[in-house]
């Protein structure tokens, strides 16, 4: 899973930090959570192409995490898209497509899937699933997850002692189906317990509460707004935003392995301090930038099947 910073400004985007959206590479796709103005053009930046997206997240309607949907999608028309594109995000999300649509010359020749999405599963298929959450912010917002499904580890071994040959057999076994061997059915006992893959966490924007710590749980990335500092915690508050402590309280409680803070106010232009305050409550806390970078990977060196590492650098082509 490749994990990619387009914009990690919050409201008034600054010379370096452009309004929010994340590009994500995963199980053969390319998702996009949410989408801020000039997010098309951040993309020339990097090796990802617009045209490959197949799917975008909004968690909430704020024009910093959606104005930039319109130049997407017209330039994806402009460029002969074929592909269909579906957009999950909250009620209201079918009126901005009006919009898009309805105003001005829009080259649009292809699907443009809008789904209103409720809280719980928003997809599950062979390879990986997407949960939502209700959080707290001034507006409906929708927090993420996107799952890896992992198979258990299959134990040959145990196959063999039970009389199953090596071959086609030891594949359906792995995939959950029984097989039968001289007459006895042999089911998929000779897997091993349940292995959890890679899990991601969004938080869009949201306030601490509860169903932020639920979703979260036991992320190996946990990527949460840090809008402001703890100084400024009435203003978090009245705003319906997070302090970087209080993210890292998030990451605590959630058992999260990664903390990665991004949406920041343009009114800090040091934020040494937020990983500062971050740390005091959560150990393994990145700043992210624009163009940042984020490939989570199994770390080989680690004990358990199931664990895995942060490489981190700059993606940035220009």
């Amino acid at each position: 899973m490749e994990i990619t910073f387009l914009g990690t400004a919050s409201a008034i985007p600054s010379k370096n930090r452009n309004h929010t959206s994340i590009a994500v590479k995963a199980f053969g796709e390319i998702f996009l959570f949410d989408c801020g103005e000039s997010t098309q053009r951040q993309l020339n930046f990097t090796n990802i192409s617009p045209m490959k997206i197949s799917k975008i997240f909004i968690s909430h309607l704020h024009g910093d995490h959606i104005l930039g949907l319109p130049g997407l999608i017209q330039s994806m028309g402009f460029r002969g898209r074929e592909k269909p594109l579906t957009i999950y995000g909250p009620k209201g999300l079918l009126k901005i497509k009006d919009c898009i649509f309805n105003n001005g010359f829009n080259p649009v020749n292809f699907e443009v899937n809008i789904i209103e999405i409720q809280e719980g599963t928003v997809i599950e298929n062979e390879d990986y699933i997407v949960k939502t959450a209700k959080t707290e912010h001034n507006l409906l917002n929708y927090s993420y997850t996107i799952e890896e499904k992992k198979m258990p580890r299959f134990i040959r071994e145990k196959a063999i002692a039970l009389g199953v040959k090596v071959g086609p057999d030891f594949g359906k076994l792995h995939s959950g189906q029984s097989v039968e061997v001289d007459g006895k059915t042999i089911n998929p006992e000779v897997l091993g317990p349940a292995r959890e893959g890679m899990k991601l966490c969004y938080s869009g924007d949201s306030k601490p509460c509860e169903a932020m710590i639920q979703l979260a749980k036991n992320s190996t990335l946990l990527i949460h707004e840090a809008t402001f500092l703890e100084e400024d915690m009435d203003k978090a508050y009245e705003n319906g935003h997070s302090t970087a402590i209080q993210a890292a309280s998030i990451g605590r409680d959630a058992s999260v392995e990664n903390l990665i803070l991004t949406h920041f106010s343009n009114r800090y232009t040091d934020l040494n301090p937020f990983k500062k305050e971050a740390s005091e409550v959560f150990d393994n806390v990145e700043i992210a930038y624009d163009f940042m970078n984020v490939e989570i990977v199994k770390d080989e060196k680690a004990k358990g099947d199931d664990k895995y590492k942060l490489i981190i650098s700059k993606n940035f082509i220009g």
